[in-house]
């Protein structure tokens, strides 16, 4: 079994454990995913938020997952793309591994992603891409607590380009 799905769908009616949240460093929401997520979740979530003063890029934080269908909401703010010499890579990496650090912690089996940065955050998509499933590989490798990763793309071009690094990992493992 592919402990890593890649689908297109809205993040906020994944029935997983946990979803990730693309924050902002301040947690109280923000536009795209994150003021979807709020939105859906209701003012409690907001309200939760304020008690975690913030939270550092590349860091995650969890709070509960209020009026979503899943139990938690692991909050992570992404880099903002600034060329790609100021350890954007990194930093997006540290997103993917301690949001699923944070779900490990949280006991959660199934966690969904949403495509972090590669919104108004402007991170190069294909290689967001590439960062994300590498990272949740090999997370995935040494951690068997985690049942089901799912990558949840907004849209078709997203779609393609977490399939396709996903196609290109698999075939330099082989």
């Amino acid at each position: 079994m592919n402990r890593l799905q890649i689908t297109q769908g809205d993040i906020t009616h994944c029935t997983t454990d946990a979803i990730v949240n693309a924050a902002n460093t301040t947690l109280l929401g923000g536009g795209g995913v994150d003021g979807a997520i709020h939105r859906a979740a209701g003012p409690e979530l907001l309200a939760e938020c304020r008690t975690l003063n913030g939270c550092n890029t590349g860091e995650a934080k969890a709070t509960k997952g209020y009026r979503l269908p899943c139990r938690y909401v692991i909050h992570t703010p992404g880099p903002i793309w600034r060329g790609g010499d100021h350890g954007e890579a990194d930093k997006l990496a540290d997103c993917y591994r301690n949001s699923l650090t944070v779900a490990s912690t949280l006991g959660c089996k199934t966690i969904a992603f949403p495509s972090i940065s590669t919104g108004v955050y402007h991170f190069p998509l294909t290689q967001a891409a590439r960062i994300a499933v590498k990272t949740i590989l090999t997370y995935l490798r040494t951690h068997n607590d985690i049942e089901q990763v799912t990558m949840v793309c907004f849209d078709k071009g997203t779609l393609a380009a977490y399939e396709q690094a996903l196609a290109e990992t698999e075939q330099t493992d082989a």
